[in-house]
């Protein structure tokens, strides 16, 4: 428990500080367009009726899709990680090596191998599935990070077919390659 603001201004006495703190905010309370009773909320139901209050004036949530290299450590904001690293490698492709998951034949090269196929419809219906719960418990944005050896091939494909995905069911999506010019 904190200390009223205005305990002092009131001799000490509690009662008197809460009646002039609501004396003081009654022009707020008059103007206000929603009023919310928080004596028996804890902090999650708070948050809750904001939410229920606010829903339909919300924007979609930002994801924020990143790809690395696992070899340059974790990105440190990331709520989800996902490996890559047991899909195809271009780096062992002499003519693909110097180039980039961004580019068409890397992309292809990653993409068209069953398991890739198989991984994105996965993890598709897994961010599918939950970044409703996230947006239930409040969140706002969410970093979803796509990680390779080097953070140059794999992951840059497979985040950017991530981000295409969800795009197309409406959110509001960045994405970034953090390590992509690394050598």
């Amino acid at each position: 428990r904190r200390r009223h603001p205005l305990l002092d201004e009131c001799d000490g006495c509690l009662e008197d500080a809460i009646r002039e703190e609501r004396r003081l905010l009654e022009p707020i309370r008059q103007s206000a367009d929603y009023i919310i009773d928080t004596t028996v909320l804890s902090s999650s139901q708070l948050r809750s009726r904001i939410v229920s209050i606010f829903e339909g004036e919300t924007t979609p949530m930002l994801i924020s899709c990143i790809s690395f290299g696992f070899r340059n450590g974790l990105p440190q904001d990331a709520d989800l990680v996902f490996d890559v690293r047991c899909l195809p490698n271009p780096y062992y492709v002499p003519e693909l090596k110097e180039h980039d998951g961004t580019e068409q034949p890397v992309c292809d090269y990653v993409m068209n191998a069953p398991e890739s196929h198989e991984m994105l419809q996965k993890l598709e219906e897994l961010l599918a599935f939950s970044i409703p719960l996230y947006q239930r418990e409040g969140k706002s944005q969410l970093v979803v990070a796509v990680g390779c050896t080097g953070g140059r091939h794999r992951s840059v494909a497979m985040a950017c077919q991530l981000a295409a995905y969800l795009r197309h069911l409406g959110y509001r999506v960045e994405l970034s390659h953090r390590d992509k010019d690394r050598r």
